[in-house]
Order: C-alpha cells, then sequence, then structure tokens
C-alpha cells in the first residue's frame, strides 16, 4: 500500500501563495466600482467595467488552455503573474473610466491563466487518492486570504484613498508569482521531451458538448451569482450613502463567514457527494440577492453579506472539483480551460447584467441575479448525479478519445476515485 501523500512540500509554493493571491484579490474587489465611479463613471458603467474582469477571464481561457499545456503550469503560473500585474497597474494609474476598462480586462485576462495553470498543477502534481485535500486546503487558503484582504485593503484605503485597495491587489499577485515561480515541475512537464501537441478549444468543446451544455450551465449560473456579489454590494452601499472603508469591511464579514464554511464544503462533498453542496449554495445566495433591496443601513447590508458568504462559502470547491472529476489525463488542461469557461462566462454575464438592469433599477439588477441563482440551483439539482454511500460507484473519467458523451445521468451515484482508495 502507497504511504499517504505529504501535502507540506506544497505548503510555501502552492498555499501561501494562494492565500496571499487572495489577500490581494479581497483587497481589489471592493473598490474597483468605487473607483469607476470617483472616476465620474455612472452607476449601469461602473457595473460594467466589473463585469470586464470576467469578460476577460472569458477570453482569456480560449488560449489558456494551450498555453498550459504547451508552457507548463509553472511557467504559466509566471507569465499570468506578470500580465496581472500590468492590468492591476494600468487601473492604478486610472484616469479616465476607459483606462481602467483596460486594466480590469487585462487582469482578468491573467486571472484565467493563472487560475487554471495553478489548477492544472495541483491536478498533476498530486496523487488521485490526495487531490480531494489539496484542492480543498487550496482553496481554503485562498478564502483566508480574501477573508482578510478587505481589512488590509481598509487600512490601504484609509492611507492612499480608493487606489491603496489595488496598491494591495498588485503587491499580493507579485509575491505570489515569486513563490509559485519557486514550485517543481509536475511529472509530466518534466518528462517531455519535446512539445506538446496542443488539443483545440473548438475540439474539446465539440467532444465534450452534453456534458458542458448540462453541467455546464450549472456551472455558468453559479459564476454569474457568485461574481455578481462584487458588483452589487459596492453599488448598492453607495447607493444607501456608506463610504470606500466601510464597504471593505462589510466585504470583510461577509468574507469571515465564507471561510467559516468552506472546509466543511469540502468535507461534505467527499461524504455525501457534490449535489449536497452545489443545490444549497445557490439557494442561499438567491435569498441573499433577494433580500437586498430591503437593506437600508450598515447593519441591514451586513446582513446581507453574511448571507452572502454562507452561500459562497458553502460551495466552496464545487466547480473546480466537478472539473477535475470528469477531465481526461491526456487533455487535462484543455478540457479544464474549457469547464472554467463555462464558469467564467457566468462571471461574466452576472455583472453585466447588473449593470444593464442597474440602468433601470438597481434593486432590479439584484432581484434578476436571485432569480439566476435560483435557476443554477435547479439545474445543479437535475445534472449533479445522486450520491448514496451504499452502495458505492465510481464517477468514470471522461474518455477522451470519445466524439460524444451522453448527459449526467441523475439517478446515478457519485462518488469520485478518491473517496473510494482512501475508505
Amino acid at each position: 500500500m502507497r504511504p499517504a501523500f505529504d501535502l507540506k512540500p506544497l505548503v510555501t509554493t502552492v498555499f501561501l501563495p494562494s492565500a496571499i493571491f487572495g489577500i490581494g484579490q479581497g483587497a481589489g474587489a471592493p473598490v474597483l466600482a468605487l473607483l469607476a465611479r470617483e472616476l465620474g463613471a455612472p452607476l449601469p458603467v461602473a457595473g460594467l467595467i466589473v463585469a470586464l474582469v470576467a469578460f476577460g477571464a472569458v477570453l482569456g481561457d480560449l488560449p489558456a488552455g494551450s498555453i498550459v499545456a504547451r508552457l507548463g503550469e509553472r511557467r504559466a503560473i509566471i507569465g499570468g503573474s506578470v500580465l496581472c500585474a500590468v492590468g492591476i497597474g494600468v487601473s492604478i494609474a486610472a484616469w479616465t473610466p476607459v483606462v481602467l476598462a483596460v486594466g480590469a480586462l487585462l487582469t482578468g485576462f491573467a486571472n484565467a491563466v493563472w487560475g487554471l495553470a495553478r489548477q492544472s498543477y495541483l491536478a498533476e502534481a498530486v496523487p488521485i487518492e490526495a487531490r480531494a485535500r489539496a484542492m480543498a486546503m487550496f482553496a481554503t487558503m485562498w478564502r483566508l486570504g480574501n477573508f482578510l484582504g478587505p481589512f488590509i485593503g481598509a487600512g490601504a484605503i484609509h492611507l492612499m484613498g480608493v487606489r491603496g485597495g489595488l496598491v494591495v491587489q498588485v503587491t499580493g499577485v507579485v509575491l505570489a508569482g515569486i513563490l509559485m515561480a519557486r514550485a517543481p515541475e509536475t511529472p509530466r512537464s518534466s518528462s517531455s521531451t519535446g512539445p506538446v501537441a496542443a488539443v483545440g478549444l473548438g475540439t474539446i468543446l465539440s467532444r465534450h458538448r452534453a456534458l458542458l451544455c448540462t453541467l455546464g450551465t450549472g456551472s455558468l449560473l453559479m459564476g454569474a451569482a457568485r461574481a455578481s456579489r462584487e458588483a452589487v454590494l459596492p453599488l448598492w452601499a453607495t447607493h444607501i450613502g456608506l463610504d470606500a472603508v466601510t464597504v471593505s469591511i462589510v466585504f470583510g464579514i461577509g468574507g469571515a463567514v465564507d471561510l467559516l464554511f468552506s472546509y466543511p464544503a469540502g468535507i461534505l462533498m467527499d461524504r455525501y457527494g457534490r449535489r449536497v453542496v452545489a443545490v444549497p449554495s445557490l439557494v442561499i445566495i438567491a435569498v441573499a440577492f433577494l433580500m437586498l433591496p430591503f437593506a437600508d443601513d450598515v447593519v441591514s447590508l451586513t446582513v446581507v453579506a453574511v448571507v452572502l458568504g454562507i452561500g459562497n462559502g458553502l460551495g466552496n470547491g464545487v466547480i473546480m472539483t466537478l472539473g477535475a472529476d470528469t477531465a481526461p489525463p491526456d487533455t487535462r488542461a484543455e478540457f479544464l480551460a474549457a469547464w472554467r469557461l463555462t464558469h467564467d462566462s457566468g462571471m461574466f454575464v452576472g455583472p453585466f447584467l447588473v449593470g444593464a438592469v442597474a440602468a433601470v433599477s438597481l434593486a432590479a439588477g439584484a432581484v434578476t441575479i436571485g432569480g439566476l441563482a435560483l435557476a443554477g440551483a435547479a439545474c445543479m439539482f437535475r445534472f449533479v448525479p445522486r450520491y448514496s454511500p451504499w452502495p458505492r460507484r465510481t464517477l468514470q473519467p471522461v474518455p477522451s478519445a470519445a466524439t460524444t458523451e451522453p448527459a449526467p445521468d441523475p439517478g446515478v451515484d457519485l462518488v469520485d476515485t478518491v473517496t473510494n482508495r482512501s475508505r
């Protein structure tokens, strides 16, 4: 019997950088819409600028699979870190909403490459029997950073103004990139003797279209619900007269609750399957958005942020786990790029809808996102396979050579190979 895989070597090269990167994102997320407003953008335009981060991620997903397959995970992470630092630098220096929009787009593009490379790195570097623990720890460390980020950002905002949050973000990106650059190559990368023949995204989309059109729709709607909070909460806060420091603290409180639910979500998934967290997560997020129009002071807005934190934390790692469950080993990076495209498309659509509907009413935008979250919950309930511990059945990886595949059967019991090997 093979000894248990030790996660300690990944602490300084994967988990700690994830926390530092999360600090940066937590500090920068609540201030982008506020900076847009400071530069003179109306509410709908501010929402659209926030959406450009997600749109940049969608654009980045298109070539990310080929980039990671050709360069390897470590070099792709380094390149993504450099580009992300440039994008945030442009946002810090922005003197008009247009320049800020360019910086947001570059940042989102870089985040897509960085995010795919880090997910693929863990899937390659960690043996399958320890993958769930590694993914859960990685996501929890990111959420820890995302929790601390708004509080650190609030201090920077107090000293430097709204752009201080972005200064914290770029610092986090640079430090995370330096630490992850020290990570050893994965077994696949180090054993490669020549250029990797990457499979095109179009081929992957065609090969796995049934899965991506069914379960992928649930992933898209979850992405829309998650990303919209970064646009809706700051804009609603300014609508009711709160300042930037208060908004950052409210984000931090919500992030603390998010963190508390993150690791338990992973335990629930291992024991009872993916559906048991995916569906309640989206229902709770929907309730929070439907509550938002009734929040008229800092206390009630904090309550909404806490409910959003519960919903978002409960869904911790479910999209990454479903992607790892179904990724074929020989085209892992390319498949994960297509899978991430579904979620990142939702992360663009959500804030975009908020910005568009906010032209009529910001409250209507919140209610719209709440409706999308409920639709996502229904989709996840339908397409995430059912799980029961007895008898245990193994979810087989998607065949890489298949040209078509059936939609996931909601009547099939689900437990990934990690659970079967570890119990």
